[in-house]
């Protein structure tokens, strides 16, 4: 009994011990995801202050290795900045974000509640395939629907399928997304961003019906 009693007061202690830096890792995400979205909501050239956030991010999982949630948004900005430049600046951002967010899913399996499959699939979706880059078709569908069985009423999600879908001559599914990311609900923690993705999504269901 004693021993058992030892054992379950070692364990509360790494528990104690570990909150800290759980507390930390989280509030340096919070930070990075509301900078990510004053940017990315706002008109303007963004290139310059997505590169120095996706700096930041390098620096913290460097600080952090194992943070999930890090990485993925570490992933995030790098797309973002990616979207931001052309040529072999844009493939190198892709490709840094393709590897964060993979990273991050062995890390937890959710993908920060999806948001790392969607990001995946936006990336294998646009990013050329062949000799030059990895897009591929097959993986951005896989990575959308992973998505979808996490959230399936997500606007971000449901938005940038659907745009696959239309690419891919699938109207009648392209639509069905699009409805689905026009009613969806914003996130309280990312509604600009859903926001503005709603309103593409009801242009792109103008376009579709």
């Amino acid at each position: 009994m004693r021993k058992r009693h030892a054992l379950s007061a070692l364990t509360l202690g790494l528990s104690l011990a570990l909150s800290p830096l759980a507390v930390a890792q989280q509030q340096e995400a919070a930070e990075l995801r509301q900078q990510w979205e004053q940017i990315t909501t706002q008109p303007g050239e963004r290139r310059d202050a997505l590169a120095a956030l996706a700096e930041r991010a390098e620096a913290l999982v460097g600080q952090y290795p194992e943070a999930a949630e890090l990485l993925t948004w570490q992933g995030i900005i790098l797309a973002s900045e990616a979207r931001e430049r052309s040529g072999l600046g844009a493939l190198n951002r892709a490709r840094g974000a393709r590897d964060a967010l993979e990273r991050a899913i062995e890390l937890d399996p959710q993908g920060l509640n999806g948001s790392a499959y969607v990001t995946l699939g936006a990336l294998y979706d646009r990013v050329p395939g062949g000799l030059i880059g990895f897009g591929d078709d097959e993986t951005a569908e896989a990575m959308f629907q992973r998505a979808l069985t996490i959230r399936p009423q997500g606007i971000d999600v449901n938005f940038y399928y659907a745009e696959f879908l239309a690419e891919a001559g699938r109207q009648d599914e392209a639509r069905e997304h699009a409805r689905r990311a026009s009613d969806g609900e914003a996130r309280a923690e990312r509604q600009a961003s859903d926001e503005a993705l709603r309103t593409q999504a009801r242009a792109l269901l103008r376009r579709l019906e």
